[in-house]
Parts: C-alpha cells; sequence; structure tokens
C-alpha cells in the first residue's frame, strides 16, 4: 500500500475520530441540559428545602391512610423515636387522619409496617457526624437507609415535605432520593446577650433549625449588655451582670439536650477579652483600668472596657468559671469571641504597656494574640477547641484553633484573615460573612453567598472550610420579633450549606421557600403571626387592614441605619413599633417589582400592576379611618403619598397619556416617598420610578 493512500486513510480514520467526538460532546451536553431541565422542572415541583443531592421519579405514590405504620430498624432508638413520634404527629395534623398506629415500632413487634426506617450507628454529635440518607418511595412502603440516626432524622424532615395532596387523598409521590450535606457546619448564631430570649425562644428555633436540617446552634451567651450563665463559682456574675436574665445549669442542660434529639450541636460563646462591661460589672478587679465605672451598656456599640491580660488573676478566673462551664457543653468547641476589641484601656494603662514591652508584643493584636493562647491551653485541658471570630488570627495564632470568618470571604492575612486565608494557613474555618441576617438584607442577597464560589482549593485546604453561620446579633430584636427577623431567610441560607453547589436558581427557591415559610409555624414559630400582633398593638385593636397593606411594601430600615450608632435603642427601648411588624422581603413589594420588571421589558402586562396600584391609591381612606395617635400619625403621610403616586400612576396606565404637569406632580411625591419614615423605607420606589419612565417616554402629552 502506497504512503498516499496510507495517508488518505489517516486523514479520513482521524476525521471519524474527531466527529466521533463531536457526537459524543453533543449527545453529553444533551443528557447534561436534560437532567439540568429535569433538575429545574423538579425544584418547581416539590417544596424540598434544602435541596436533595439526588432525586428521581417514579411512576408510583404511597397513599396515606390511617393503617399509616413506623417501625425503627437500628440498636438505639432513642433521636430516631422521638423524631418519628414528632413525624406522626406532624403528619396526622396537616393531614387530619386518625392514624391508628401513634407511635413507632421495633421491627420485632411489627414487621409489616409501610414506614421502615433503618440506620446503623449513634454516634456521638461531631463534625464527623454522617448525615446522608436514602429515601424511596414506592406505592407499597417507604423505605429509609441511613449509616447513622441523625441520617435518619434528615430523611423523616425530607419525607414530610413531600406530602402531597388532591381533592379526594394524601400521598407521598413515588421518588428515590439519595442525599448528603456539602458542608459539615450549617449553623445558626442567636445572641441572647443584648436581648435575653427564654428557654421557649431557643427550642422553637431549634426545632426550626432541623426542619431544615441545620446542625449547629451557637449560643452567644455574654456581651456588654448581659451575661447570661449561672455560676456557682462567682455568683455575682448572674446577681449583678444579667439583670436577672440568664440560664440555669438545669436550662442550659435542658437546651444540650433537647437540641442533640434533633441532630443539633450547641456550641457556647463567652466573648473575651473586650465586649465584658457585663462581666467586669460584677469582678472590676479583672477590668485593664483602675477605678473605672464598669456597668451594663444599655445601648449597642463597641466599648472600652477590656479584661487585663497582663494579670495572673484574670486566668484564673477563666480557668475556674470554665471549668465550672464547659462540662454543660458536650462539644468539642468553645467560641471565646475575640472581636472588636480596640484595646484603648490597654493603650491608656502603663503597666499593661509595660508588660507588653518585657514581653515582646509590639501591638495590641499581638498582646491579644498572647490572651488567646493562653485560653487555648486551658481550654485544650477541658477538652476543647477554642473557636473565634476572625480577629484572632495572627502568625502566632496555633493552627488547632477555628477561624469564624465574618470580615469577608476572602480577606488578606493583614487585614484579620478570614475564610479562604484562614484555610490556606492551616485553620479549619466558618463562614458568616454574607449571612449577617440582622442587617435586614434580601433573601436573595444571602443566596448568592457560596462559601467557596469559584477559588481554586486543593483537597486539604477544602476539607478545613467547615461550612457557615446565619448570625442574629439581637440589639434591635426581642422575643416577639426574632423569629421574623430569622425566618424564613435562614431557610435559604440552610440551602445554601447543604445543597450542591449548582442549587442556585433563585425563582424556585422563592417559590419553595414560601411554602416552607409557612411551614414552619407548626414548630411554633411567631414570624408570620408577629406582625398583626404588633399592629394591633399600635392601633389599640381597631382594624388593621390598612397598617397590613402598608407592611407589605414597607421593609425595616438596612445595614444598622435604624440604630445608626447604636444610640438610639437602648435595650429597654419599645421594639413594637411599625418597624417591628415589617419584614424584609415585604411581601407586595416583591411581587410588585417582579411584575413591573417585566412590563418593562416586554414580557407582562399592566393588568396585576393596575391592581396593585388601585388597591393603594384607596387604601388610604381605610388608614385614615384608624384613630390617629402619635405612632399612626408619622405614617400618614407615607399612606397618603403612597396613595397620591398610585392613583396619577394608574391612570396614566389605564389612559395611556401623562402630561408634564403629572409629571411634576409625580416628581415631587416621590422625593418624598424615597425618604426613611418610622424606620422604615418603601421598597417599591424604583419600580414606581421605573413605571413614571416609561409613562413618560410612551404616554407623554402637551
Amino acid at each position: 500500500m502506497s504512503s498516499l493512500v496510507l495517508n488518505k486513510k489517516s486523514k479520513i480514520g482521524k476525521g471519524i475520530e474527531s466527529m466521533n467526538k463531536i457526537v459524543v460532546l453533543l449527545l453529553f451536553c444533551c443528557v447534561l441540559s436534560q437532567n439540568l431541565f429535569s433538575q429545574n422542572n423538579l425544584t418547581e415541583k416539590y417544596p424540598l428545602m434544602p435541596w436533595p443531592k439526588e432525586i428521581k421519579e417514579n411512576t408510583s405514590k404511597f397513599i396515606v391512610n390511617n393503617d399509616l405504620s413506623v417501625s425503627l430498624h437500628g440498636n438505639d432508638q432513642g433521636r430516631v423515636h422521638n423524631a418519628a413520634v414528632s413525624f406522626i404527629r406532624r403528619l396526622s395534623n396537616r393531614t387530619g387522619l386518625f392514624i391508628d398506629q401513634g407511635f413507632p415500632t421495633g421491627v420485632s413487634k411489627n414487621n409489616s409496617s409501610n414506614i421502615e426506617i433503618h440506620f446503623n450507628n449513634t454516634p456521638e454529635l461531631s463534625i464527623e457526624t454522617d448525615e446522608s440518607y436514602t429515601l424511596d418511595v414506592d406505592s407499597e412502603k417507604i423505605v429509609i437507609k441511613a449509616a447513622t440516626d441523625i441520617g435518619a432524622l434528615r430523611a423523616l424532615e425530607t419525607l414530610l415535605q413531600l406530602i402531597s395532596n388532591n381533592p379526594s387523598e394524601y400521598y407521598f409521590p413515588g421518588v428515590n432520593i439519595q442525599d448528603s450535606p456539602r458542608f459539615v457546619w450549617r449553623g445558626l448564631m442567636i445572641d441572647v446577650a443584648r436581648h435575653f430570649q427564654p428557654i421557649d425562644v431557643i427550642k422553637r428555633n431549634l426545632n426550626a433549625m432541623a426542619a431544615v436540617k441545620m446542625n449547629v446552634f451557637h449560643w452567644h451567651l455574654t456581651d456588654d449588655q448581659g451575661f447570661r450563665v449561672a455560676s456557682e463559682t462567682y455568683p455575682k456574675l448572674q446577681e449583678l451582670a444579667s439583670d436577672g436574665l440568664y440560664y440555669t445549669h438545669y436550662q442550659i442542660k435542658d437546651i444540650v439536650e433537647y437540641a442533640s434529639n434533633l441532630g443539633i450541636r450547641v456550641v457556647p460563646e463567652f466573648d473575651v477579652p473586650g465586649h465584658a462591661s457585663a462581666l467586669l460589672t460584677a469582678y472590676p478587679e479583672l477590668g485593664s483600668k483602675s477605678g473605672y465605672p464598669y456597668e451594663i451598656e444599655r445601648n449597642a456599640g463597641i466599648f472600652d472596657p477590656t479584661l487585663d491580660p497582663t494579670k495572673d488573676e484574670t486566668y484564673i478566673f477563666l480557668e475556674n468559671l470554665f471549668t465550672e462551664i464547659a462540662p454543660l457543653f458536650p462539644d468539642a468547641y468553645f467560641h471565646i469571641g475575640g472581636d472588636e476589641n480596640e484595646g484603648k484601656h490597654w493603650s491608656e494603662s502603663q503597666a499593661i504597656q509595660k508588660f507588653k514591652r518585657e514581653n515582646n508584643l509590639e501591638t495590641n493584636h499581638d498582646l491579644q494574640t498572647h490572651f488567646n493562647i493562653k485560653l487555648e491551653k486551658i481550654l485544650n485541658k477541658l477538652g476543647k477547641n477554642l473557636m473565634g471570630w476572625d480577629e484572632i488570627m495572627t502568625p502566632n495564632m496555633p493552627t488547632t484553633a477555628v477561624i469564624h470568618s465574618w470580615r469577608g470571604e476572602n480577606e488578606g492575612l493583614s487585614k484579620g484573615g478570614s475564610l479562604i486565608s484562614a484555610a490556606k494557613a492551616g485553620y479549619k474555618t466558618v463562614l458568616s460573612n454574607g449571612f449577617y441576617i440582622d442587617r435586614n438584607l434580601s433573601v436573595e442577597h444571602h443566596y448568592a453567598i457560596d462559601p467557596i464560589g469559584n477559588i481554586q482549593l486543593t483537597k486539604e485546604e477544602r476539607s478545613r472550610i467547615l461550612g457557615g453561620e446565619a448570625t442574629m446579633w439581637s440589639e434591635l430584636v426581642t422575643p416577639l420579633t426574632i423569629d421574623s427577623r430569622i425566618w424564613p431567610r435562614t431557610a435559604a441560607i440552610a440551602e445554601r450549606l447543604w445543597s450542591q453547589q449548582e442549587v442556585n436558581d433563585v425563582d424556585t427557591m422563592l417559590s419553595r421557600l414560601h411554602i416552607v415559610s409557612f411551614r414552619l409555624e407548626e414548630h411554633g414559630l411567631t414570624h408570620l403571626k408577629s406582625r398583626d400582633i404588633i399592629l394591633r398593638n399600635i392601633t389599640n385593636n381597631q382594624d388593621i387592614t390598612s397598617l397590613v397593606t402598608l407592611s407589605k411594601v414597607c421593609e425595616p430600615l438596612k445595614m444598622y441605619s435604624r440604630n445608626k450608632g447604636g444610640t438610639e435603642y437602648k435595650s429597654f427601648s419599645p421594639f413594637t413599633l411599625f418597624a417591628d411588624a415589617c419584614v424584609v422581603d415585604a411581601q407586595d413589594a416583591v411581587l410588585f417589582n417582579k411584575e413591573v420588571d417585566q412590563f418593562i421589558n416586554d414580557k407582562g402586562n399592566s393588568i396585576v400592576i393596575e391592581g396593585y396600584l388601585s388597591n393603594w391609591a384607596k387604601n388610604h381612606d381605610s388608614f385614615k379611618r384608624i384613630t390617629e395617635n402619635p405612632i399612626t400619625q408619622a405614617l400618614s403621610p407615607l399612606s397618603e403619598n403612597l396613595s397620591n403616586v398610585s392613583k396619577l400612576l394608574v391612570t396614566a396606565l389605564q389612559d395611556k397619556k401623562i402630561t408634564k404637569s403629572d409629571l411634576s406632580t409625580y416628581n415631587s411625591l416621590m422625593d418624598r416617598l424615597k425618604e426613611p419614615v418610622a424606620d422604615v423605607e418603601l421598597a417599591i420606589t424604583e419600580a414606581l420610578k421605573s413605571l413614571i419612565t416609561f409613562c413618560k417616554e410612551n404616554y407623554l402629552t402637551q
């Protein structure tokens, strides 16, 4: 065979090979596209949150009736038994069915149950706990399989979210689910120092956490405004530093056990050496400034009182205190805070400055590292790993410490460090930056935050990123309002930490979140009903319809601007105002803004928009019927201006006509509407401006 023929055959072969590669690539793309399409369809079909790792449908459905029964297949049935009882009760309450078998049974007593729960181990809760599970639903049986009892708990929550119905029956759709979390640390921090939160508030939030598969409750127990743990060793802490609002040892044990039954670890935080005003009110001899009038702070902010890190007495005190308190919390991690210490009293103390010179500590940050290292040794003796906010990360801080990142996903070491820089430096780390739910930012903002993003990490570096925490600082919340500030946005954060990174479609998340939100009420959460309680209080139980309408388009001021400088609201100020009734992602504002966006971009019509505008146009007439008081009077201009803008806009849209005089009136009204009123802002101002611009460009007449 000639070389020419060989060359031709070689070229033909290569061409066929290339063609085959293209075909394979196209087939792969088609399959990938089909899978993504199928996944998107399923997220629209099932209100699961967090979304499972893998879900497939089958053609069957399991009909729920009075004969439903649950059997447990595992050695220790404590947690799973409790969860199964709760599952049966919640299912019965949702369906109204009189289920004959009200409690789960062991396999030896009932081999014919139609819901089987299989699990192998019951480990102590830790970051190593396996939470994976499989869930298979067909027409005859539902089977849960998990490596641990915790995985079984997670599966039961998923199953309960699947309950569906038609006019004649309730049923579980046929699905096959394989699921496991992306991150091992999925937490919620609640600050009980600024505003004390009673036991029932903590428990209902633990229930909600379990419902969306969160597994760490970070309990911020001390700060300038209060020391919330009783101490037998140092009783002045509860006597002088708590205003009588604190948890007994029995109550702490109760919460820890309650959380453990839900598969949730409890990590305590005792914030030192700063944020110590309350502690030093009780034991001023530990302070850095002799003769300073230490007292419990009533405002929010950063304050000067700081523990003296040069005194042996300070470490004796902390070792004795931690020796007493640490056994109440079986978790391996103990949070020491360590944030926002500006060291003012350190700089003013000649004795402390002398200590720094003698120990070659150049800065106050170096002195705090000296303090942190001593604390780490104390905690290590107690079997605990030290955790602290990202200020604790310095070149001398041992990498056994866990860095809690709150100032940025990827700041450099020179800025105190945070998530990615900590992981690269050898620290385990947890993210809270972007998950500060007390800042009143939208759920879309939080949902867009990913602990890793597109940053390239080695396998070892990735393993050090444990996960994240939503943080609920309590300067502006009370037991009445705290649920509405945590939920439902935290459910979206829970999904970000459990589900795969590519699960990030905002629209399907919002549709699922709407359902999950009202389902959370069965755990006792008040996030939906607290609004009406506050509005009835404001009006002295008059008709609150007009205020409800107004609240659905108003949101609390964001990023602490409601309490700028921390001096307007004290810890005992009223938090039963209109701003406390309003929530982030105001219901009608979210929907109206979306409708306007679609209309402006030729993807919708004006009918729904006109409906909203007509409602707001009439609302002020109802508002005026409320007997005025100083609170409602402050809201009257907002209600009236919104009504007037709405009247003008709905007329322009219906008549398709707008005059220059109208535009002048619009602009004057909008100037007033864009200004905050009573610590809220109108959440539809940009949409209203877009409509005005649209009318100007399309309907303007002379």
